[in-house]
C-alpha cells in the first residue's frame, strides 16, 4: 500500500518536472522523458497532437501557444498510461479489432482489476481465508490492501460447502473449547456481523455424544471442562438416555454427554458467502487464479538456524495461473496459508518439507476423503426433528436433515480403509459394510432405510495431532498459517479468523489465545490430542 502511494507520488512528479521544460519534448522507446532538441522518430520536430497544424500556422498567438502546451501533455499522458506496443485503431493499415487497439487496453483494465500488489494475500477463499479477510477489512478498513486467492469461484470441492456445517463445544481441549463457543456467540449474533441478508439457518438441536464403559470417564471429564469454560451440558446414564430418547439401543453405552445450548448444525454455505461478501464490501479483493508458486528474494541481514550466514531467502511473490492460463504475479508484505487441504501442498512451494534447517519440517496437512450419506427410514419411524447430532463410541454419526423425514450420516474410516483422494467418487459398499450396521445398532428403526442421496468432500487433515495450526511460520517473518482443523474447521472459522486477524494488527493473540496451536509444536514434537472425540 505504501509503495503503490511511493509510486504514484513519484509519477506525479515526472509529470510536473517534464510540464516546466521545453515543449519539444518527446518519449523514448522505453517511456523515459528526452529533452532532446531532436524530434520524435523520424525526424519532425513537430508535436504529434490532432491539431498540430493549427498551432504551427500561428506560433506565436497565445491560443496557440496554450494549445500546442495541451497537445504534448496529452501525448505524454497518452504514452505514459498506454502499453509501448498500442497502436490507434483508426491509423492507416490497423485495424479495429487490433489486439493492442485503446478499445482493448482499457476493456482489459476495466474487465480485470487484478491486483498485482497487496499488504495481505490471503491463500484460499474458502471458510477460514475469508473469515480472515472479513476480519482483516472490519478491523483495518482501508489500512490494509487484502488480497484472497480462490482457484474456484464455484466453490464446487471446497470442504465449508461439502461439511456437515456442526457446531459444538465437546471437546477436550480448551482451546477448541474456547473456539467453539466465540463460533457460537458470532453465529448467535451473525445479524449483527454479516447483516440481515446473511441466515444461517441454525438449528439448535445439540449433539450427544455416546461412550461405552471404557470411555464414561473421560467424557465426564470432558463434560466438567467445557463447562468450566461456558458451555452447557448434561450426562446421562444409559437408562436416562433410554428415557429421554425411546428410540435409542442403549447396549452397550454407559454414558452420554448432551449439549443443552450453543449446539447444532447450520449452513456452511451461508457462512461462507457471508464472510466473502462482507470482506468484498470492506475493500477486499477476490482473485480467481491457481496458486503455483512463490517468488524469493535474498535477504541477507536475516539469521536463521542451519542457514549459512548471508544465504537467507525471504519470500514476497505469488505466482498464479489464471482461469485462461495467463501467469501473474502478486507481491505481498504478509501471506497467509489457510487453502484447506492443499496447504500442504502450497507450504511446499515455499520450501516448508525440502529445505533446510527449520524448512525441513513440512507442514503435515494433507487431503483425506470423506462421504456424507442421505437417507430415509422406510418405516417413517425414526427419530423425531428434534433429535440432537447423535455420534456412537465408533465415530459413527447422524442427523436430521430437513423436515422431509431425511437424515444425514457417516463415518470416518480406519487408517486401513482410507480411500484414494484423486476424485471425490462415493463408495457405496463403505455404507454398506461399515455405516450402515452401525446406524442400525444405535437405532433400530435405521435397519429400514434407503439411501437417497450422498457426496465425498475433503478433510484438511493434520496428520501429526488432528488440531488446527495457527501462527506464523518459524523461519519466514511475513507468513502465515492457519489450517489442519481435522474436520472442525468451519465451526471454528469466526475464532480462527478473528485471531490472525489480532496477530497481523495487534501483534499478538487478544480474543482466544492459540499460541499452543503454533507450528512450533510440530518441530518440538509436541501433539495436542483430543481425548475420545471425534
Amino acid at each position: 500500500m505504501f509503495q503503490a502511494l511511493q509510486r504514484r507520488s513519484s509519477k506525479l512528479s515526472v509529470l510536473r518536472q517534464t510540464r516546466n521544460q521545453q515543449p519539444r519534448i518527446t518519449y523514448s522507446s522505453r517511456r523515459q522523458y528526452a529533452s532532446s532538441g531532436e524530434g520524435s522518430k523520424g525526424g519532425s520536430g513537430k508535436p504529434s497532437g490532432d491539431f498540430s497544424d493549427q498551432v504551427e500556422a500561428n506560433k506565436d498567438n497565445p491560443i496557440s501557444r496554450t494549445l500546442k502546451l495541451i497537445g504534448n501533455d496529452v501525448q505524454r499522458m497518452k504514452k505514459f498510461i498506454l502499453p509501448t506496443n498500442y497502436t490507434n485503431p483508426g491509423a492507416k493499415g490497423d485495424s479495429p479489432d487490433s489486439t493492442h487497439s485503446i478499445e482493448n487496453y482499457l476493456e482489459r483494465y476495466r474487465r480485470d482489476g487484478f491486483q498485482s500488489h497487496c499488504d495481505v494475500l490471503v491463500i484460499g477463499g474458502g471458510g477460514v481465508g475469508s473469515s480472515i479477510a472479513y476480519w482483516l477489512k472490519k478491523r483495518a478498513r482501508q489500512g490494509l490492501n487484502v488480497v484472497v486467492l480462490e482457484k474456484d469461484a464455484t466453490y464446487a470441492q471446497a470442504s465449508t460447502c461439502l461439511s456437515v456445517g456442526g457446531l459444538r463445544q465437546q471437546f477436550s481441549i480448551v482451546e477448541n473449547i474456547q473456539m467453539s463457543l466465540y463460533g457460537a456467540d458470532f453465529m448467535r449474533n451473525s445479524r449483527d456481523y454479516l447483516g440481515d441478508d446473511v441466515d444461517l439457518n441454525f438449528t439448535p438441536h445439540g449433539y450427544l455424544l455416546l461412550a461405552s464403559e471404557a470411555g464414561a470417564e473421560q467424557l465426564e471429564q470432558n463434560s466438567k471442562l467445557q463447562c468450566a469454560l461456558g458451555a452447557k451440558n448434561e450426562l446421562l446414564t444409559a437408562k436416562r438416555l433410554k428415557e429421554r430418547f425411546p428410540w435409542m439401543n442403549t447396549e452397550g453405552i454407559a454414558l452420554g454427554c448432551h449439549g443443552l445450548e450453543k449446539e447444532g448444525w447450520f449452513d456452511p454455505w451461508a457462512l461462507l458467502s457471508g464472510f466473502r461478501k462482507r470482506a468484498i464490501e470492506y475493500g477486499a479483493h477476490y482473485v480467481e487464479g491457481e496458486m503455483v508458486g512463490f517468488g524469493f528474494r535474498q535477504q541477507p541481514d536475516i539469521l536463521a538456524e542451519g542457514i549459512e550466514e548471508g544465504s537467507y531467502e525471504g519470500i514476497d511473490r505469488a505466482f498464479v495461473k489464471m482461469k485462461d492460463g495467463e501467469m501473474r504475479e502478486i507481491k505481498f508484505a504478509i501471506a497467509i496459508i489457510a487453502a484447506g487441504a492443499q496447504s500442504g501442498a502450497i507450504a511446499k512451494m515455499a520450501r516448508i518439507g525440502t529445505g533446510k534447517g527449520m524448512l525441513s519440517i513440512p507442514l503435515p496437512v494433507e487431503p483425506r476423503k470423506r462421504y456424507v450419506y442421505v437417507f430415509q427410514c422406510e418405516n417413517d419411524q425414526g427419530p423425531g426433528i428434534n433429535t440432537p447430532l447423535t455420534i456412537d463410541p465408533s465415530g459413527t454419526y447422524f442427523r436430521r436433515d430437513g423436515l422431509g423425514g431425511n437424515y444425514l450420516g457417516g463415518k470416518s474410516p480406519l487408517p486401513e480403509e482410507e480411500p484414494p483422494v484423486d476424485n471425490l467418487d462415493v463408495d457405496h459398499t463403505f455404507f454398506d459394510k461399515t455405516v450402515w450396521p452401525n446406524l442400525a445398532q444405535m437405532v433400530p428403526a435405521f435397519e429400514a432405510i434407503k439411501v437417497k442421496n450422498a457426496w465425498a468432500g475433503y478433510y484438511e487433515f493434520n496428520t501429526f495431532d488432528e488440531n488446527g495450526i495457527v501462527g506464523p511460520h518459524p523461519y519466514y517473518n511475513n507468513l502465515y498459517i492457519a489450517t489442519g482443523f481435522s474436520g472442525h474447521g468451519i465451526q471454528q472459522t469466526p475464532a480462527v479468523g478473528r485471531a490472525v486477524s489480532e496477530m497481523i494488527i495487534d501483534g499478538g493473540f487478544r480474543t482466544v489465545d492459540l499460541t499452543r496451536f503454533g507450528f512450533d509444536r510440530i518441530i518440538v514434537d509436541q501433539p495436542m490430542y483430543e481425548a475420545n472425540i471425534f
